[in-house]
């Protein structure tokens, strides 16, 4: 096969011309053909993504107590495109380069690796590596982590909020207690052992927090934009138009892109976008169907909303709701 790739690419249709037919057990065979080197290579990638397709795996559980979800995964090649979750997020990779985007900046995640997202911090994900990676992630419910956090604080600020100092740290002690949490809560163990072990993280992760003040508005980003988004939160199941969003901003709506774009890293649509499926990912995990959050939430159909959802988080809703075990069978 890589001998084959190696030829199509560089367009050598003279000494091969093939293209791949799938069978009924989705196994590729090999036919000679006289077509253009251009749609034979199209085929082979089809074949090559279809191919990584199904080597990636999810496993995906839910703490009935505390909401907070532990997701173990594998990806070959591109994982999937930027977005954000309303959780904290604290995981290992495992295996492999994990490659993703975050806070303006590349990073690149290798075994032994914490890497720590906020609530809002839009991120993206692929392995750069033939061998894809592998990483095991605790999502934590935002009002439960401030309450924990502040627990743990003697003098925490009564307007800053939990903030991670940095999105990667090697740190030896944070994560041997990631992966004991992860695979109390992940594995369902005694309510007893998934406290302990939540409550090590905790502290451990001390060591990697800071306080940042609550800004409402932010005097660092355009007032403009803040307005923008700040709507978007609030009429987020409506088709909203960009010339009403400038309206409401009272710029034109060349300048309120422009502006969101520098603030938050996404155009308007985009953002709003990325408001749906992430309430449509709190919605289905507390047991709503597809069918009632896609209504809900302003999407033309249930196909519009698994399209968008299967982007973002490579499941699909129906999948998703599935797996969550706080929803009864």
């Amino acid at each position: 096969m890589r001998r084959i790739l190696a030829l199509l690419k560089t367009r050598k249709t003279s000494e091969i011309q093939q293209h791949f037919q799938a069978d009924d057990e989705n196994r590729y065979s090999l036919h000679i053909r006289s077509k253009p080197a251009a749609c034979i290579w199209d085929k082979v990638e089809d074949s090559s993504q279809a191919a990584m397709a199904m080597s990636n795996w999810i496993d995906l559980a839910q703490d009935v107590d505390t909401g907070i979800e532990s997701v173990r995964a594998h990806f070959i090649g591109h994982a999937y495109d930027p977005h954000w979750h309303d959780s904290y997020l604290v995981g290992v990779t495992e295996q492999g380069v994990q490659q993703f985007h975050c806070r303006r900046a590349r990073h690149r995640s290798t075994p032994g690796q914490v890497f720590l997202l906020e609530p809002g911090e839009l991120h993206d994900g692929q392995a750069p590596t033939e061998d894809g990676f592998t990483y095991s992630t605790l999502y934590l419910d935002p009002n439960w982590m401030e309450a924990e956090v502040r627990a743990l604080f003697e003098h925490a600020p009564a307007d800053g909020l939990p903030s991670f100092a940095d999105t990667l740290c090697r740190d030896e002690r944070l994560t041997g207690a990631t992966l004991r949490a992860f695979q109390a809560m992940h594995g369902k163990e005694l309510r007893i052992v998934r406290q302990t072990a939540m409550d090590d993280l905790l502290a451990c992760l001390t060591q990697h927090l800071h306080w940042r003040k609550r800004l409402n508005p932010d005097p660092r980003l355009p007032l403009t934009a803040q307005v923008a988004r700040d709507y978007l939160h609030a009429h987020l199941d409506q088709d909203i138009g960009l010339d009403d969003l400038a309206r409401t901003c009272g710029v034109d709506r060349f300048r309120l892109t422009r502006a969101f774009k520098a603030a938050f890293g996404l155009a308007p649509h985009a953002y709003l976008i990325q408001l749906r499926i992430a309430r449509a990912r709190r919605l289905l995990g507390q047991g709503q169907t597809p069918a009632e959050v896609a209504s809900a939430l302003g999407f033309a159909d249930q196909s519009h909303l698994g399209r968008w959802f299967r982007r973002a988080y490579q499941l699909t809703p129906a999948d998703y709701r599935r797996r969550c075990s706080i929803v009864p069978d």
